[in-house]
């Protein structure tokens, strides 16, 4: 490094300090999640912070259609979906691309260094901001000054509490009030100096003494995670630190202490669709998949003169550029027609549902292409449809803290939690990412459930999860206790799912994690318009979600052969009997039954109801239940 190039350094503004996979923004580093960095912690900013100028639309109808429709999201006002800012990277860390990206805070400020055990912010004066703009995983935070340090000033490392609450706040961990508890919060000396060390073996984390250096009160804190801890911290200030504010209103709720890092800290509430294919007219869906471009805000084609122009002048409508100028207008206003005069829609399954269980007419485009049907030998009951292309677009509509919402398209328990605002003023755009993958629908045939279902009616095993599903709901202030109940068929798909999910990873050489289901489950007294059916797919944004493994074992026998091995290995549990006799209760607090990490339990990016609603003697008999199981023919 050249002297002008360390002075250029020394002034550039803070830069990348870390990078993220655009689905992790939606699942685990989503706006208000934390991120833990090599060398300190921070906080994903909220929309206001996000510098647009870089983010490219993402085009989904049906997905932006169905989030102002529901009353639940409070996001009638979206018109768009937008994916993070990206600028392509060069060698020069201090071009505009290294200053563009998602916005974080520093978050939790307190921090405590690894030579004097100071415990301080970074607003005291006592920390410095070290940049690396040639290795971001190398920016850190130093104490200055530090009267141990030797040599260059030592690193220091983030605080190791928070503490948050269920209405979607997080706050700093409140060090000197709790160190103070006995003194009424405040510190008698003049100034207050708090050091941390850990004592005793270290083992656990809320092994570490708090001291403050003036005045010799001492905690240790495990207080803050005791039985009388709600006596020791206080109220919630009703702060959002991913928006640097508070709320006007304040809040009511008792602060819960967290670990830096703890998995119930942030909850996504995401809505997914699968894209499909707008037309089987080839016109007709380039001009869909070009529609961003299209229908610009800044820029819209709005005459055939301004279509001609653009069809030579922009790169993106270079795929139109074979089709007649006329028809390629014609489509464009009828589009634009169409759009002004469709309603809001919030069934994202069915016409999925529809596509794939008619794959001869199912249209097809460079995102979508099913294979023809076929029936695995042995299991008359079902039909499997290769999914050989699949985009998948996902937006996070909110988030909670301390009790999570299921994501996806369970979408049924809303009101249990309160959601996180995403921006601190209404913006019109909510983040959302694309993925490309492949997969396989398994389709069980609706005669064979429905005699499966008047078979198991009223049974005791499967009326306990009822039960236990409106002992969940009652726990959580709900009057309607029976309302979200999934339904027995639900629990068979989704036991179904997991059983195969579990089973494809094997062979297929993509991660149990990379695999998620989609499951298709309604009743209704037409059987046209009843669904059950799963959808097992891949979905990542490069190459390494559609190499061909999972969508080669929808070839019939390969299938059926996967298939019977998973009924087979879900008939004994390596937890059993325990697992088998698993019948949830008031004891029990959970919403599954036979099923436990052993046998049918997913990472969480996999499931889309948190491993809930399932009972492997749905499927085979157990050592605990017979007389209940799907009637497969192996």
């Amino acid at each position: 490094m050249t002297p002008a190039t360390k002075a250029a350094a020394k002034k550039a503004p803070p830069g990348r300090v870390g990078g993220v996979r655009p689905s992790q923004l939606m699942y685990t580093f989503g706006v208000g999640a934390m991120v833990d960095l090599p060398n300190f912690s921070v906080i994903v900013a909220g929309l206001d912070d996000w510098k647009t100028d870089w983010a490219s639309e993402v085009v989904e109808e049906r997905l932006l259609a169905a989030i102002r429709a529901d009353q639940g999201l409070d996001l009638g006002h979206v018109s768009a979906l937008q994916a993070a800012p990206w600028l392509e990277e060069s060698r020069n860390p201090f071009e505009e691309w290294a200053r563009t990206g998602v916005p974080v805070i520093p978050f939790p400020r307190w921090m405590r260094c690894t030579v004097c055990n100071l415990l301080t912010t970074v607003d005291a004066g006592l920390l410095e901001l070290v940049p690396s703009p040639f290795r971001p995983d190398q920016v850190r935070y130093a104490h200055k000054n530090c009267s141990k340090g030797r040599g260059k000033p030592p690193s220091v490392v983030p605080a190791r509490f928070v503490v948050a609450c269920q209405n979607g706040h997080i706050d700093e961990f409140p060090w000197v009030e709790f160190t103070h508890r006995t003194t009424g919060g405040t510190c008698p000396a003049t100034h207050w100096r708090l050091e941390a060390r850990d004592i005793g073996a270290g083992a656990r984390s809320t092994e570490m003494l708090v001291s403050c250096v003036p005045c010799g009160a001492k905690v240790v804190m495990t207080a803050a995670f005791g039985e009388n801890a709600t006596a020791i911290l206080p109220r919630c200030r009703g702060r959002h630190a991913h928006l640097r504010q508070f709320d006007a209103d304040g809040c009511t709720q008792q602060v819960r202490p967290m670990l830096l890092g703890a998995s119930n800290a942030w909850f996504p509430a995401t809505r997914t669709v699968l894209s499909i294919p707008v037309s089987a007219d080839s016109l007709e869906q380039t001009v869909a998949e070009c529609w961003p471009t299209l229908d610009a805000a800044d820029a819209p084609v709005t005459s055939p003169e301004m279509l001609a122009f653009a069809l030579k002048a922009v790169p993106d409508l270079k795929r139109l550029a074979g089709f007649d100028p006329a028809a390629v207008w014609a489509a464009i206003e009828t589009r634009r027609a169409g759009i002004a005069e469709t309603g809001e829609e919030t069934d994202l399954l069915g016409p999925e549902w529809t596509v794939f269980v008619t794959p001869h007419q199912a249209p097809e485009s460079r995102d979508f292409r099913l294979g023809p049907p076929a029936q695995p030998p042995g299991f008359a009951e079902l039909t499997v449809v290769p999914a050989e292309r699949l985009r998948e677009v996902v937006a996070l509509c909110g988030f909670t803290r301390v009790d999570g919402p299921d994501s996806g398209v369970a979408a049924d328990v809303e009101g249990v939690v309160r959601y996180g605002p995403l921006a601190r003023k209404q913006v019109n755009w909510v983040p959302a990412a694309e993925v490309r993958g492949e997969g396989v629908f398994v389709r069980l045939h609706e005669d064979a459930v429905r005699a499966w279902e008047s078979s198991v009616a009223g049974g005791d095993h499967l009326e306990a999860l009822r039960e236990a599903h409106q002992e969940w709901r009652r726990r959580r202030g709900l009057t309607d206790v029976n309302a979200g109940w999934p339904g027995e068929r639900y629990v068979l798909l989704h036991s179904l799912s997991h059983a195969l999910v579990n089973e494809l990873a094997l062979e297929c050489g993509y991660s149990v994690a990379s695999i998620r289901e989609r499951i298709y489950a309604r009743e209704a007294d037409d059987p046209a318009k009843a669904m059950a059916g799963v959808l097992l797919y891949t979905a990542a944004p490069d190459s390494e979600g559609t190499l061909g493994g999972l969508v080669a074992l929808a070839e019939p026998d390969e299938f059926a052969r996967a298939l019977g091995a998973a009924l087979e290995r879900a008939k004994l549990c390596s937890s059993d009997p325990l697992c088998s006799s698993h019948v949830p209760g008031e004891a029990d607090p959970v919403l599954h039954a036979a099923a436990c990490h052993s046998c049918l339990f997913l990472p969480e990016t996999s499931c889309e109801r948190g491993n809930r609603y399932l009972d492997r003697t749905t499927m085979v008999e157990t050592l605990a239940e017979v007389g209940i199981a799907f009637p497969f023919s192996p």
